[in-house]
């Protein structure tokens, strides 16, 4: 073993001391040119000092292995590398007049001088000749790679400021693929029309004029380059050239860089969530860190798509324990591993403790509850698939419903802090089960919160819309259709939908978790309302194809329970505002508790006979706005009435 490692630090360190080797060469033949010039090529050896040489060899040696001048991959030659350079013979020359100055003092010897004279021809010959020597293996490595890779992909950056530039330095490195640069593309009149490293400047319509000529023969790649890229106009961009068989593409943040390094396979394409996303959310971080440092948290659906970045959010604020709930057993131990692999410089001061439990089973949290004593619970274990719920309502009374009342109970009985729901946006006016669960889920935490007056246990409930990326959302079967080949399909031509994306919606979260006093139900800024026909075009675009001609759009007719168009508020409710703009108070009255527990447990007497027409039949007069769509449910509207007022 110990020879491997002497093996690999050789084969670091020998070309490192090729190349300081190579430029106390240069520096050698500096020195005699200057010596040259100095005395107009007239070459008399009475002239000639070697110790002149060797005394700038020496302070030359010194100053590069200080500064590290010669450890830089030749090949990547930068400016900063060039700059280094130029401060080290800088500060060797200076070092070796200053030296040749004070021996010719102390030892009385005037033949220890160097003169200035050629010390200054020098510096200049050798800053010329090692930048210069280094720029020309960068340019040979250069051309030596795009002979070996074959055809070039044309690309244009869009961005013509330091991010562009470093871009097009690593699609030059790159030695799996050529590119060729057309030029950068910028917005700043000032910056078009000129020329930044050799490539010319475009505005956009030159830009899309180029892009019309070459690629209807030849793809052509647009990379956005831009740091802090605005949604809109990222969207605006992408919409302009997309329909001209464009490939487009964005540089990741710098934090996600390599090493700080940015290389082309970093480069990824545009994904939907770049153009859906809105601007970042301010957070009062400071307050969420204060409420939730050293405390025990509860998270149940931890392996789910919102509970899990509940979860990597909260490992932030450094908990003394995350205890995470959830009946998945694969996908809870699958969250474990990507967490202890990628945030365990996180995980020194928060335990992570997995509990694979039902949250409908009493007894098995009755035992996490008081081995694990937590202050705040986070209840995001729930079932959401509408068309699926609509013929299985047992499972989602089941879990939706009593899961949230068993936690919620336990909550109160064990004196947990904050207890807070995530809902959704299909608990407003409900038109299917699993909506209506989730409503009746918000009554009864409501209702808790109402008759626990003078208790230490805050009860909260949030709704958003639908998530990006989250399982089983639109996106990710749009993706796999149009991976296949398509159609891609769609319920219906005008259906639209709110949408955020995963860490967006558990940022608000964590916001109103914080800013709750208990009994709020929060409502979520949703943004603009997306139409998902729209949505489906530009997946098919962004994926390098022509709607309607590589991939189809079929429409398959709404599906039962499902809405064309959701709500963020119920018909009778209104909204508070909030110190943050993005979060609202829905004004709703909460339900008096003891009829909310007569009236659940009627419906786990219903539950008890096994008939859904039954079920939901008793879930729509505790839930007097639910009113069936497309459903089988729909013939039981006109027999309903609620069972009872607040």
């Amino acid at each position: 073993m110990l020879s491997t490692l002497i093996a690999k630090a050789d084969n670091r360190l020998a070309p490192r001391l090729l190349v300081l080797l190579v430029d106390l060469a240069v520096t050698t033949v500096a020195f005699c040119s200057a010596w040259l010039l100095r005395f107009n090529f007239h070459i008399d050896l009475s002239h000639w000092n070697l110790f002149h040489l060797l005394l700038l060899l020496s302070c030359r040696l010194l100053v590069f292995i200080q500064l590290r001048s010669f450890s830089g991959i030749i090949r990547h030659t930068s400016l900063e590398d060039s700059t280094l350079i130029s401060k080290a013979v800088l500060i060797s020359s200076g070092l070796t007049i200053t030296v040749s100055f004070l021996l010719r003092h102390i030892l009385h010897d005037p033949a220890l001088y160097v003169p200035v004279s050629i010390v200054l021809i020098e510096y200049f010959i050798s800053t010329v000749m090692l930048i210069g020597s280094r720029l020309a293996v960068k340019w040979a490595y250069t051309h030596m790679l795009s002979a070996v890779v074959g055809e070039a992909m044309p690309v244009l950056i869009y961005g013509a400021g330091t991010l562009g530039i470093q871009t097009k330095e690593a699609l030059q490195q790159d030695r799996a693929r050529k590119y060729q640069v057309l030029g950068f593309v910028d917005d700043n009149p000032s910056k078009t029309d000129r020329i930044v490293h050799g490539i010319r400047v475009f505005n956009r319509r030159e830009a899309l004029s180029l892009v019309k000529k070459i690629s209807p023969k030849v793809p052509v790649q647009l990379i956005l380059a831009i740091h802090e890229l605005p949604t809109d106009r990222r969207k605006d961009i992408t919409e302009q050239f997309l329909p001209h068989q464009v490939t487009v593409k964005i540089v990741p943040s710098m934090q996600n860089w390599i090493q700080g390094q940015l290389s082309s396979q970093q480069i990824r394409d545009v994904r939907i969530e770049d153009l859906l996303g809105r601007p970042v959310i301010q957070l009062d971080n400071e307050s969420v860190c204060l409420s939730i440092q050293g405390q025990t948290v509860f998270i149940t659906g931890a392996a789910g798509s919102i509970g899990s970045e509940l979860v990597r959010q909260l490992i932030r604020y450094q908990p003394r324990t995350l205890v995470l709930i959830d009946q998945a057993e694969s996908a809870l131990h699958d969250l474990l591993f990507d967490l202890r692999q990628t945030m365990s410089y996180a995980l020194q001061d928060t335990e992570l403790i997995p509990q694979i439990a039902d949250v409908t089973d009493k007894v098995r949290m009755k035992h996490i509850f008081r081995n694990f004593k937590p202050d705040y619970i986070f209840h995001a274990a729930a079932y959401k698939h509408v068309p699926l719920m609509e013929i299985h309502p047992y499972e989602a009374v089941k879990i939706n419903v009593f899961g949230t009342k068993v936690m919620a109970d336990l909550a109160l009985e064990c004196g947990v802090k904050k207890f807070v729901m995530v809902s959704t946006d299909k608990a407003v006016n409900p038109t299917n089960v699993m909506g209506a669960t989730k409503r009746l889920a918000e009554m009864y935490v409501q209702s808790l919160n109402r008759s626990t007056s003078g208790h230490p246990t805050s009860f909260i409930a949030t709704r958003f819309g639908n998530v990006l990326g989250s399982n089983g959302s639109v996106v990710q079967v749009f993706k796999k259709q149009i991976e296949a080949g398509g159609p891609v399909t769609i319920t219906h031509p005008d259906i639209i939908r709110y949408f955020m994306t995963i860490p967006e919606a558990c940022q608000l979260v964590l916001e109103a978790a914080v800013m709750g006093i208990g009994g709020e139900v929060f409502v979520f800024d949703m943004g603009q309302p997306v139409r998902i026909a729209d949505l489906a075009r530009q997946m098919i675009r962004l994926s390098g194809f022509t709607v309607d001609e590589d991939i189809k759009i079929k429409v398959t007719g709404l599906r039962p329970g499902e809405k064309l168009y959701e709500e963020l508020l119920c018909s009778n409710e209104a909204t508070l505002p909030t110190y943050n703009p993005k979060i609202m108070i829905s004004r709703v009255v909460a339900p008096q508790h003891s009829l909310m527990e007569d009236a659940l447990k009627v419906l786990g007497e219903q539950m008890q006979l096994g008939d859904d027409m039954e079920l939901v039949s008793t879930l729509k007069m505790l839930v007097p706005e639910f009113i069936s769509n497309n459903s089988i449910y729909s013939a039981l509207d006109a027999l309903t009435g609620p069972v009872g007022s607040n």
